[in-house]
């Protein structure tokens, strides 16, 4: 390990960990923040470069593809050349492509921009997770995994109202731009306050590993989101989803033969870190892929304008702020085992209040409802999770735990976006398409503007099939864009509630039990 940067070292060690924790908790709400806070924004985006509902998915997509593709090689790079030197460098490549994705002029320059984001999030995550976890230790790091949690429920909460107070003021761009001055901030604390750190057993990067795992997933992702256009059927379809299988294969048996894998598969044979990859899978496809559809059913179905679908998101952003902080206190009296149970049962039931309400087409303040109960469940999974599954890996590969942690994290937000837009989209397009208002037009037309609706662009609806009944028209599309979104979570209550009950069979209560005394105190007056 390096020494402190001259200024650092001159420092209490207590409030030199304060400033590194919240520099670490800052960086990752920055990501968070980017993934979130264009879901406002989509319909806008959609507008003004003419793109449909596939190339929309992919404006979130393609940043989450590229993150989670490169996550397990960047928590390598981070353990063998330095967690410092890798956020550094994420914090340079994340800047670039944020400058690149105000500046698009196309749907496919800004999904290429955004690939590239998800490149300098992967190394800014694995990093500062690695940083987190080598300098706090025992019932401390308990409390920097509640305030890194409590950050991130920070961008969940704010990203939706940043986002749609700057694309109704400013236009979607700024909410790329407005990175470059955050990021230069960002770089200047990381270069001050963070000390080097490394694996020193770490031998050299798994290249075959990275090529098979990133090329596979990628081939998976691309078949899920374009399947309900091509058919699931589809010789394209079905041919990625075989060169996925092989490539992910061929990825655990090259790991398999590492003496320094990437990912060390025996650790799913311990049966509480299972149990955390499971929940970690249930926190993501149930709970946190509702952040990208929440904003087009409060734009589509009840009409409000992205500010106000930005506000109208905080009965389920808020908790995800809150009530870290509350499991927090939880944390010292249950084990992991009962809050990633409780978590998930939680958010099974939001979940389903949604469903209810939306196909019955309730009023925006029952909703809401729903939405808050289902944040209080995401908010509590959002740190213990990621403390269950890293506490679960030896702490001098940190990195990989970090990637690890992340990866299965956006895997399983990845792989939400993609199949639970395919269950929006279909449900959208076959109940508009079915609606009364639009049986006397040619179906041709109806099909097209079917895809418009599932795409967010109720203007553009009206332009295709005219002016003469448009109340009617908007009226079958807000009520078609509902009804898909309620298929949406019903589907997200069931992954909830099967890896809620699998979380509860696997994780062991003994292992995750409450840690008791240590040095939390030294930090706690820090963090409060």
């Amino acid at each position: 390990m390096s020494k402190p940067a001259k200024w650092s070292a001159r420092m209490p060690e207590t409030k030199r960990k304060f400033l590194v924790l919240v520099t670490m908790g800052l960086i990752s709400s920055l990501i968070m923040l980017d993934s979130n806070i264009v879901a406002v924004a989509l319909p806008s985006i959609a507008r003004s470069l003419g793109a449909a509902f596939t190339e929309i998915e992919w404006v979130v997509s393609a940043y989450i593809l590229t993150f989670a593709a490169l996550l397990l090689a960047a928590g390598a790079y981070a353990d063998r050349h330095g967690r410092k030197l890798a956020m550094l460098i994420g914090i340079a490549i994340f800047t670039v492509a944020s400058g690149l994705c105000g500046m698009a002029t196309s749907a496919l320059m800004l999904n290429l921009a955004r690939a590239l984001q998800g490149i300098g999030a992967a190394l800014l995550l694995t990093a500062s997770l690695a940083v987190i976890n080598h300098t706090f230790a025992g019932a401390e790091r308990a409390k920097a995994y509640a305030f890194w949690g409590a950050c991130l429920g920070i961008a969940i909460t704010c990203g939706p109202i940043i986002g749609g107070v700057i694309t109704a003021l400013f236009g979607w761009r700024w909410a790329f731009l407005m990175n470059l001055p955050i990021c230069t901030v960002l770089f200047i604390a990381a270069c001050m306050v963070v000390e080097e750190s490394s694996d020193h057993e770490a031998k050299r990067l798994d290249y075959a590993g990275i090529v098979t795992f990133s090329t596979g997933l990628f081939f998976l992702i691309w078949a899920l989101i374009d399947g309900n256009n091509l058919g699931w059927l589809g010789k394209d379809i079905l041919t990625r989803l075989l060169v996925s299988a092989v490539l992910l294969v061929s990825f655990y048996f090259i790991e398999a033969r590492q003496l320094r894998p990437m990912v060390d598969f025996s650790l799913f044979r311990q049966p509480t870190f299972l149990g955390s990859a499971f929940a970690m899978l249930g926190y993501a496809g149930g709970a946190q892929v509702l952040i990208f559809f929440l904003p087009l059913l409060l734009q589509n179905a009840y009409g409000f304008a992205p500010a106000t679908a930005g506000v109208a998101m905080l009965p389920f952003a808020l908790p995800m702020f809150l009530t870290p902080r509350f499991g927090a206190g939880l944390g010292a009296h249950y084990s992991g085992r009962v809050l990633l149970t409780l978590g998930l049962a939680i958010t099974t039931a939001g979940n389903l209040l949604m469903y209810a309400f939306s196909t019955a087409h309730a009023a925006y303040p029952i909703f809401a409802v729903g939405m808050l109960i289902a944040g209080i469940g995401a908010g509590l999974l959002n740190s213990e999770t990621a403390k269950v599954m890293q506490g679960a890996v030896p702490a001098q590969r940190a990195g990989m735990a970090s990637g690890i942690s992340a990866t299965t994290r956006f895997v399983g937000l990845l792989v939400g976006v993609a199949a639970l837009g395919a269950v929006l989209s279909t449900g959208v397009t076959k109940r508009f398409v079915a609606s009364e208002s639009v049986k006397e037009l040619a179906p041709d037309l109806v099909a097209s503007a079917a895809k418009r609706v599932a795409s967010g662009d109720l203007s553009g609806v009206i332009g295709m099939l005219g002016h003469s009944a448009q109340d009617a028209i908007h009226a079958a599309a807000a009520a078609a864009f509902a009804g898909g979104f309620g298929d949406t979570s019903l589907i997200a209550a069931i992954v909830a509630a099967i890896t809620g009950l699998l979380a509860f069979v696997f994780v062991r209560a003994a292992e995750t039990a409450p840690v008791k005394g240590g040095k939390a105190a030294e930090i706690a007056p820090a963090m409060e």
